[in-house]
């Protein structure tokens, strides 16, 4: 069974830092965009960073760049997504999914989400 698994959330301070990170069980990430939304309580999906097949990184909201950088390893078909200087406006459940080939910011266009990790920036 296909399976996207996210990671590496929690609680944090503002200006602290964390590493999401989402596996692939039984797919092959090669030809694949992953890309990571977050969806902060009473708001819509957000698109926040993605990675295309050929290893571009696309940011999303200009709150996030310079920021957040997001990589892969398609050996050990994971994706991170590494965010530092935590806001409080980057509290959210963030979720990995995944596409073909290339990035795109409507989710409407992923094929497989993840169950979502829990970010939470607050003093």
């Amino acid at each position: 069974q296909l399976q996207l698994v996210a990671s590496g959330g929690g609680l944090v301070q503002p200006g602290e830092s964390l590493t999401l990170s989402c596996v692939l069980s039984e797919l092959r990430l090669d030809d694949r965009a992953i890309g990571w939304f977050r969806q902060a309580p009473g708001k819509e999906h957000e698109g926040v960073s993605c990675i295309d097949r050929e290893y571009r990184p696309y940011h999303y909201p200009d709150s996030v760049k310079g920021r957040f950088r997001i990589s892969r390893d398609n050996v050990k078909k994971q994706v991170y997504l590494q965010m530092n200087s935590l806001e409080p406006e980057d509290t959210g459940t963030y979720y990995c999914a995944v596409k073909n080939y290339y990035c795109s910011a409507f989710r409407s266009q992923y094929d497989l989400w993840g169950q979502g990790t829990q970010v939470t920036v607050s003093s």
